[in-house]
């Protein structure tokens, strides 16, 4: 391959990662509006829509193993093909994650807990996962380091919500006029808000992974890789 047309392969490479950074974040931020408003077609929607997610996955997959048959990049490029294969795979999982929302919405029927907002947890790790990909757009450094930071602040919204989920349940009361259905249903909806603190909490940790692997293709720097 003519080293101008190499070139732009690595260029559509990064525009087609970028691409699928946007409809990943779309469908995240459509399952966050269908748990926030129970709207079981918009979470259809996100749930149907993984398979688009996972055939881009795919083909940018294939995208970079060709880049790598090719023609023997050099260090800098591989770095670039490699980090990008490692992001893909990370906003693969976090449309994964979107789709849980989708699934939690079809078994939300109320609100337990208006102390626990999900939709300011949703909205911070978006915006890491925005930041990340910046990043890796512009091929910042000094960002990759200030996402890790904000992942500690994620970390413990994620730790304080659950902390009031399991402690309002043992201090909620139950009594000899509870029905085991209401007691099931108690137990589920706990359970889903758990999960879904859990999974917006994987988002973030998707977003410092995206940040680790644009440092080390930046600047050879492991410091976030873990």
């Amino acid at each position: 391959m003519p080293r101008e047309g190499y070139q732009e392969k690595l260029e559509s490479l990064r525009e087609d990662v970028l691409y699928m950074s946007e409809v990943v974040l779309e469908r995240l931020r459509m399952g966050l509006d269908a748990l926030e408003t129970k709207d079981d077609e918009l979470a259809w929607e996100v749930i149907d829509g993984d398979d688009e997610v996972n055939q881009l996955y795919l083909d940018l997959e294939q995208d970079c193993i060709d880049l790598l048959a090719l023609q023997q990049p050099v260090a800098s490029d591989l770095r670039f093909i490699a980090a990008s294969f490692k992001i893909i795979t990370d906003l693969e999982r976090i449309a994964d994650l979107a789709t849980n929302l989708g699934d939690y919405t079809h078994e939300a029927e109320r609100d337990l807990y208006p102390d626990v907002d999900i939709q300011e947890i949703g909205t911070l790790v978006i915006e890491m996962v925005e930041a990340a990909m910046d990043a890796y757009d512009d091929q910042d450094p000094d960002a990759c380091l200030a996402i890790a930071d904000q992942d500690d602040v994620v970390d413990e919204r994620c730790e304080a919500a659950s902390e009031t989920i399991v402690r309002d349940l043992i201090e909620r009361e139950v009594d000899d006029e509870t029905s085991e259905e209401e007691v099931e249903q108690l137990m589920g909806d706990v359970s889903r808000l758990l999960l879904t603190v859990r999974d917006l909490e994987r988002v973030g940790d998707h977003a410092v992974n995206i940040a680790a692997r644009t440092l080390y293709m930046v600047e050879n720097d492991d410091a976030l890789i873990y």
